[in-house]
């Protein structure tokens, strides 16, 4: 039985993902991929025009995936503060758990790539800054207090660059350093 056009792409990105999770990655070529799901580079190209579509696949996997718990967290939590904390953990935790997907986030996968997937991976850390920034500014509202806008900008950068940074740590660290090991004790400097 021949299998839907579109399980077909599922299974060449699951295979792309699972290739970037090698502790000791190098870059991924068609030749490698094809290798690995047993079919030519040609039946690859049956379903993606290019290796960048191929990781648009992933990216747009990794903003689905995310932004649709940060609806939720966003719409179940009502302090905004505790919002913000969620929505990092969430980022960290989604990361602990795809960690083929962190060498897309972090952008070492898309090394020698289209500047676009990086360009989209920049716009993802943007809008997701945005989520913080808003669930920041709710957070003043609520305390009753008028958080300026420096303030906020400045807490919702801090937020991103520390998750930035959990997950190029557990990247280089060949996935032993978990992004969500030591959030825990950290969340107090972070939310001070």
């Amino acid at each position: 039985m021949p299998r839907a056009k579109g399980e077909r792409k599922l299974e060449i990105l699951k295979a792309l993902a699972q290739m970037l999770e090698a502790p000791k990655w190098e870059r991924i070529t068609t030749a490698a991929l094809a290798d690995k799901l047993g079919v030519s580079e040609a039946a690859l190209y049956r379903h993606f025009a290019s290796k960048a579509q191929m990781y648009e696949g992933l990216i747009e996997f990794i903003e689905q995936s995310v932004f649709t718990i940060a609806n939720q967290i966003t719409s179940d939590e009502a302090d905004g503060a505790k919002q913000a904390e969620k929505l990092v953990e969430m980022l960290l935790a989604f990361a602990e758990k795809n960690p083929g997907m962190v060498r897309v986030m972090t952008g070492d996968a898309l090394v020698g790539e289209h500047e676009r997937l990086q360009a989209r991976m920049n716009q993802f850390y943007d809008r997701f800054e945005a989520t913080l920034k808003q669930a920041l500014r709710s957070s003043g509202a609520e305390a009753g207090q008028k958080q300026s806008d420096a303030d906020v900008t400045a807490q919702a950068g801090l937020l991103v660059r520390y998750a930035i940074g959990c997950l190029h740590q557990f990247a280089k660290s060949g996935f032993t350093k978990k992004p969500t090991e030591s959030l825990a004790a950290q969340r107090r400097y972070l939310t001070a």
